[in-house]
């Protein structure tokens, strides 16, 4: 399927031009087709649990052949947070072993999760970045035995920086560290497989490049590590038998779906269902190269005028989001909304992000409209 015609099952392009899927996909025909099948199943059988269950368990299946593995190794949550929360409340801080690695590109909800480990004995190391980047070495100069948990955030919200997991993964595996990777800004851009990782975990959700909704994330726990985990945080859906209703005791599923809590999120199950199978149709590495070149004309643009770039410009350290200096980035992207096209802002930056439904006449209406306010962007140095 070429990106012309996969951009005409998204509605929105008809009249605006969306380059803003690290905030939130664009909506697809397929996924208001899936709301509208679920208000159907509402509204003429009340309450249809055997389909909702079994929509919840097609859901999980299709994320794990997206991501490579196995579907008893996979929780599906409401967010990352959630499912984060509950893989922390099941580790234990007690002894050498205690450190959790918190470095600058995390996002928020990860390192709020991780600092609040620290009244439950955690110790937690900071990975600070070195300008725009954080290097493996950065890691490496605090993995050690001590570390408990080494989480990384494979694309950095704030600027876009790639960063390369498979060192970051090996280098834990070599102190007996276990590792979890943030891969929502980068799940459904390019191809990935959890088992040639080597990750322990990884978190990711819908709301983004999966094309579905907000309310749907998903948690991959290495099957090798499960007997290990009995989260304190959890729900009847997270027992071995939830629908036997027993409220003597509490036994965890065999699965990763212990890491589960309560009534799934069935509206969004429609939704990210739609979405999952929307992204099937697609070749992994088809999109990667398709975004990769998308990203490299926003790049050449920008060295063609001078402005300043904070994502890498190396191909091998960015993914599908890259970021332009501001001189006021909140007026870039109110004059950019005013001519239909959206994107938004962190910072002091102007963050740009494709999928496989845009194309690159996308990129250069976006240099068109700042072409007539330069002073909005900040200029490289001339040193530079």
């Amino acid at each position: 399927m070429t990106p012309e015609s996969f951009r005409k099952r998204f509605p929105i392009f008809e009249d605006k031009i969306f380059l803003n899927s690290c905030s939130k996909g664009a909506l697809s025909t397929a996924v208001e087709q899936g709301y509208d099948r679920y208000l159907e199943s509402w509204r003429r059988q009340g309450s249809p649990w055997e389909d909702w269950v079994e929509i919840l368990e097609e859901v999980r299946s299709l994320c794990a052949r997206f991501i490579g593995c196995d579907s008893n190794e996979l929780a599906v949550s409401f967010c990352a947070s959630s499912a984060t929360a509950g893989l922390l409340s099941a580790l234990s801080y007690e002894g050498e072993r205690n450190r959790i690695l918190v470095d600058d590109f995390e996002f928020p909800t990860m390192a709020h999760n991780f600092l609040a480990q620290e009244r439950r004995g955690a110790a937690i190391t900071r990975v600070r970045k070195r300008d725009e980047e954080l290097p493996p070495e950065s890691y490496e100069s605090v993995l050690d035995e001590r570390v408990l948990l080494a989480p990384m955030a494979h694309i950095c919200f704030r600027n876009g920086y790639r960063q390369d997991v498979d060192a970051v993964v090996k280098m834990a595996q070599r102190v007996g560290a276990w590792t979890l990777v943030d891969d929502y800004q980068c799940t459904g851009t390019r191809p990935i497989d959890v088992k040639a990782l080597g990750c322990d975990f990884l978190v990711t959700g819908a709301l983004k490049y999966l094309l579905g909704s907000s309310g749907l994330g998903f948690m991959y726990v290495r099957e090798d590590r499960l007997e290990a985990l009995e989260p304190v945080i959890t729900g009847w859906f997270g027992q071995s038998k939830p629908f036997d209703f027993d409220i003597e005791r509490a036994t965890h599923h065999a699965s990763a779906r212990r890491f589960e809590t309560g009534t799934p999120p069935v509206p969004n199950l429609y939704a990210g269902r739609a979405g999952l199978e929307t992204l099937a149709e697609l070749s992994p590495q088809a999109v990667s190269d398709h975004v990769d070149g998308l990203m490299t004309r926003l790049i050449r643009g920008a060295r063609e005028r001078g402005v300043r770039v904070l994502t890498p410009e190396s191909p091998e350290h960015r993914g599908p989001l890259v970021v332009l200096a501001a001189t006021d980035a909140d007026r870039a992207v109110e004059l950019l909304g005013r001519h239909d096209i959206i994107v938004s802002a962190r910072g002091s930056g102007i963050r740009v992000s494709a999928h496989y439904y845009n194309l690159l006449e996308d990129i250069d209406a976006l240099w068109s409209v700042l072409d007539r306010s330069p002073d909005l962007l900040e200029k490289e140095s001339r040193s530079a």
